[in-house]
């Protein structure tokens, strides 16, 4: 039976390069996005590829898009099989630079978009007996590295969202994962430039967009709790465990510095 693949912030980064990798795999997929002209251009990429595809303009933020996004996934397809919690975007800065309606704006989208496209999926998975909850963290919500602060609080939020779920859903043939991408190439830092008003630089390693919605693509079809794309950053969160004054020192090196 094919899946049924629903993308949040699917436009672009993430969550475009694993809604063609898993439609190029046979699923049919559910994008949205608040930008109409990107969504679209995303969406064509994957009918070119051969795959089928629902595109509907939406903000995660809003309770009525979400619900409506899932309803629109379940009247085309007559189904959901994951839900792939994917936007979100990051303002750099001490946490004393940045203004409180810029940390509003992060938990909006972060925090409470992942909630918000959660809750509209549970009830289609409860139903069904059966689904994939996917929710895209980073591996700054295992570990905070400096003059992140806002942007980590937000990833931690989701990570404690889903692992409460995992427990709580278990044994119910719902799957929570989390996934936590290393720093990727995609226009992420070009969006977090803008909103942070300044560029920044970084000297932590890198990882290639494609090779992330690879590790997402596997969790899919043989699902496990944690999905750590750059497999080595797994570390990290053992690491900080252990010795988490050593750890301070370790990710000063990787904090960002304006340019």
């Amino acid at each position: 039976m094919r899946r049924v693949v629903a993308i949040t912030g699917a436009s672009a980064g993430i969550g475009r390069a694993t809604a063609l990798r898993v439609a190029r795999d046979g699923a049919a997929v559910v994008i949205c996005a608040r930008r109409a002209a990107p969504l679209e251009a995303a969406a064509d990429e994957i009918r070119r590829a051969g795959g089928e595809v629902l595109a509907t303009t939406a903000d995660v933020t809003r309770e009525t898009d979400m619900t409506s996004f899932v309803a629109r996934a379940v009247e085309r397809f007559g189904r959901l099989d994951v839900m792939m919690c994917n936007a979100g975007f990051g303002i750099y800065g001490a946490i004393d630079q940045i203004e409180p309606v810029r940390m509003r704006q992060l938990v909006e989208v972060n925090y409470m978009g992942t909630y918000q496209a959660a809750r509209a999926a549970l009830p289609v998975f409860r139903d069904q007996r059966s689904g994939h909850l996917i929710v895209v963290s980073s591996i700054v919500g295992k570990r905070g590295i400096p003059f992140m602060a806002a942007y980590a609080a937000t990833k931690f939020a989701q990570v404690g969202l889903a692992e409460s779920l995992r427990a709580e859903l278990r044994g119910t043939g719902i799957h929570v994962t989390v996934v936590y991408p290393i720093s990727t190439r995609t226009e992420f830092f070009e969006v977090m430039t803008k909103a942070s008003g300044f560029a920044t630089r970084a000297a932590g390693p890198q990882q290639d967009v494609h090779a992330v919605a690879d590790s997402i693509a596997r969790a899919i079809a043989r699902p496990v709790a944690e999905v750590f794309p750059f497999r080595t950053a797994r570390l990290l969160g053992v690491i900080n465990a252990v010795a988490p004054r050593f750890t301070d020192r370790l990710v000063q090196r990787w904090g960002r510095k304006p340019l």
